[in-house]
């Protein structure tokens, strides 16, 4: 198997393979995914009640799946507030929202007291805008957070934002301090390493075939079982086989490059720190530099997995990589010349809201779950952990009772309809983003598809309420000369 950049290069100095899962175990919780959610909540488990029977089964082996090949961004949920309140309300969405900010720094923290490496830099985020009409797709975003007397995002200049991108294509953005980056599978099999001192008992390469909905419920694998009182299903896009769960998620590829280390060229740009950016793209272009001076630069939008099945398609080398290439060229020109050395592929669950939920498969207590990152998971999952470990133990603390336990929301249509749907949606989101780029208006049929997207990384200007060519004039890093911008730096 191919396996991403970050994850060969975890897998390095760290071969250790736990064992297969052979013969019949039983154990108070069973935890079904070796990624961020399942390894937080493990720990949150154990240090909770150290006296718990813990078990955690991974298809693959710990950090395999999305943890292990993501972007590595460790934002908050501050961008995501809109629709965060309207799920929640929104005094539990500033809750929240601070919940994932703090999550930010708690990472970081036990990333020190337990000694994982995971190139930890906490150099904030730029939310920017790399054509004209994506400015102000911040606008309604913090209109909202004024609403709460909350600014977590900080005005730039439009020369700022260039300056802090390395780039005159960025045209505008806002900033915010508390968020960063790190090595997302040195992080992953750092929580792995953690979870095993602290007793959990981990099986890779163990992959669920059945979950039998017996009391207690029964976890198969090809070799063994396990009955937990509890069963926690932490399977990100591969929840998508769940009945309860199909329906609200669609699963969608994102794929990332990364080029040879070039530290100089990156200092005579102007990009010196780990500062993480992504632009306002539904199909979203997000980039960050490494510890050891490379880009990676990911794009979202890729293939649709025909009934929520993950399949090959979602593993190994990128088929875009060529396409995601010639972004990071046209958002760079100065760096044209630079060779990618690696790409890789992935699945995103992306829900109708953009945001997770968490809850009872079936209304039942004893087998739990959380799904739906939509992308943005490193930070946020540890929030996820609190939530499963205190629905696990039966709490009625602020965890089990967040805004975000509910059943699953949004229904996508049902195949084949959704994945048709889903291809013409995705071309005219790229047609409108590529007549956008172009400085041209994209015609209604195109614009009225494209709406029917579900929310991305960030929010989608027009069901925000402000229309594309025409923001730019507000005070968080618009122009008030926006036909001068484009004719100057629009991206190709």
């Amino acid at each position: 198997m191919v396996r991403s950049h970050w994850l060969q290069e975890a897998l390095a100095t760290d071969t250790d393979v736990a064992p297969q899962l052979e013969g019949d175990l039983q154990a108070d919780v069973c935890i079904v995914g070796g990624g961020y959610t399942g390894l937080w909540t493990a720990i949150r488990l154990k240090e909770r009640d150290p006296s718990l029977a813990v078990v955690l089964i991974e298809a693959d082996i710990c950090g395999g799946g999305a943890s292990g090949r993501n972007g590595g961004f460790v934002l908050s949920w501050w961008a995501k507030f809109s629709s965060l309140k309207k799920l929640c309300g929104g005094e539990e969405a500033v809750r929240l929202a601070k919940a994932s900010e703090a999550a930010v720094s708690e990472i970081s923290t036990f990333c020190q007291t337990h000694g994982i490496d995971a190139h930890y830099r906490y150099h904030g985020w730029l939310w920017a805008a790399t054509s004209l009409a994506q400015i102000g797709a911040w606008d309604a975003v913090i209109d909202d957070l004024d609403h709460y007397g909350v600014h977590p995002f900080l005005s730039l200049s439009p020369e700022e934002v260039a300056q802090r991108s390395g780039s005159p294509t960025h045209l505008a953005g806002v900033f915010e301090p508390t968020a960063a980056i790190v090595q997302p599978a040195l992080l992953a099999r750092g929580l792995r390493r953690i979870a095993l001192k602290l007793g959990v008992r981990i099986f890779e390469r163990s992959a669920m075939t059945a979950l039998e909905r017996q009391t207690p419920p029964r976890v198969r694998t090809a070799h063994g079982s396990v009955t937990a009182e509890r069963v926690v299903l932490a399977l990100n896009a591969w929840a998508a086989r769940l009945p309860e769960i199909k329906r609200a998620l669609v699963v969608i590829a994102s794929d990332i490059v990364a080029t040879e280390p070039i530290p100089d060229r990156l200092t005579k740009i102007g990009w010196r720190d780990g500062l993480a950016i992504s632009d306002s793209r539904l199909l979203v272009n997000y980039y960050r530099t490494t510890h050891d001076g490379r880009i990676a630069f990911g794009k979202g939008g890729g293939t649709l997995a025909f009934g929520g099945r993950v399949g090959a398609q979602f593993e190994g080398a990128s088929p875009r990589a060529a396409e995601v290439t010639a972004s990071l060229r046209a958002l760079y020109p100065s760096l044209v010349d630079v060779p990618v050395k690696s790409s890789w592929t992935g699945p995103i669950d992306r829900t109708m809201s953009g945001l997770p939920v968490f809850g009872r498969l079936g209304g039942r207590p004893d087998i739990l779950y959380g799904v739906g990152y939509s992308g943005n998971g490193v930070g946020p999952s540890f929030v996820g952990g609190r939530i499963l470990a205190s629905l696990a133990l039966g709490l009625a603390d602020e965890w089990a009772s967040a805004g975000l336990v509910q059943a699953p929301l949004g229904s996508f249509p049902p195949e084949p309809f959704r994945f048709v749907g889903g291809l013409v949606v995705r071309a005219a989101v790229a047609r409108k983003e590529r007549a956008e780029d172009a400085g041209r208006h994209p015609d209604a049929v195109t614009m009225r598809l494209a709406g029917l997207a579900p929310a991305g990384l960030v929010p989608i200007q027009e069901k925000a309420g402000y229309t594309p060519l025409e923001t730019g004039k507000r005070k968080t890093g618009g122009s008030s000369h926006p036909e001068k911008d484009l004719r100057q730096h629009a991206a190709p």
